[in-house]
């Protein structure tokens, strides 16, 4: 079984950064896909950013040229790098990790955009 725990959500002013981490339980990251998610209040989990094993990164369209997704398979983490943060960034984040047809979710982290 594998885990993944998320860390470095908090509340940011809009316009400010923030790096979120996924750390897996085990090396688990040389092959598969890496994901982060979000969901607002009242709304559906949607996709932010992924990064394949081969290093091609996805984005939605809201967060291109703001967030920035990578990973460190030796560290067993993939990140997600966030600036100029606005107040519809607001969610809970989560990380995902798919392999051979398993997923994997993290708990999730809240951030939260306000001034």
């Amino acid at each position: 079984q594998v885990q993944l725990v998320e860390s470095g959500g908090g509340l940011v002013q809009p316009g400010g950064s923030l790096r979120l981490s996924c750390v897996g339980s085990r090396s688990i990251f040389s092959f598969g896909v890496m994901g982060w998610y979000r969901q607002a209040p009242g709304k559906q989990r949607e996709l932010v950013a992924t990064i394949v094993s081969g290093g091609t990164t996805n984005y939605a369209d809201a967060v291109k040229g703001r967030f920035t997704i990578s990973r460190d398979n030796a560290k067993n983490t993939f990140y997600l790098q966030m600036i100029g943060l606005k107040p519809e960034d607001t969610a809970v984040y989560y990380c995902n990790f798919q392999q051979l047809g398993r997923v994997w979710w993290g708990q999730g982290t809240q951030v939260t955009v306000s001034s």
